[in-house]
């Protein structure tokens, strides 16, 4: 079992910046598991933002998000951040991070999840 926590969410304005972290517990991420950031909406799906792979050295983003946020992988403090640049009021949504062993862009395939984190950006 993997219990994931986010943090870092918060109100910020457009053309600014905000640094998301998902601390994982329960068991170590290990290069098994890749991580990922989706984010959602009221009355829309969650929606793929970034992931990186379980070593770390690979990532995929969205193209909404490539060029200005950026993934990475602490194997060893168990954490992952999502480095959030030159933020869009377009942005604004809850942030949840996701883990499973394969990659996929669609929310539906990822077995962890945590509780989300908010994110506002004002125009």
């Amino acid at each position: 079992q993997v219990q994931l926590v986010e943090s870092g969410g918060g109100l910020v304005q457009a053309g600014g910046s905000l640094r998301l972290s998902c601390a994982a517990s329960g068991r170590t991420f290990g290069i098994t598991y890749l991580l990922a950031w989706f984010r959602q909406t009221p009355g829309k799906e969650r929606e793929f933002v970034a992931a990186v792979s379980g070593k770390g050295g690979t990532q995929w983003y969205a193209d909404s998000v490539k060029g200005r946020f950026d993934i990475s992988k602490d194997n060893a403090k168990n954490t992952a951040t999502l480095q959030m640049n030159n933020l869009k009021p377009d942005d604004t949504a809850i942030h949840y991070c996701a883990s499973d062993t394969l990659f996929s862009r669609s929310a539906n395939q990822y077995e962890y999840w945590g509780q989300g984190t908010q994110v506002t950006v004002s125009g």
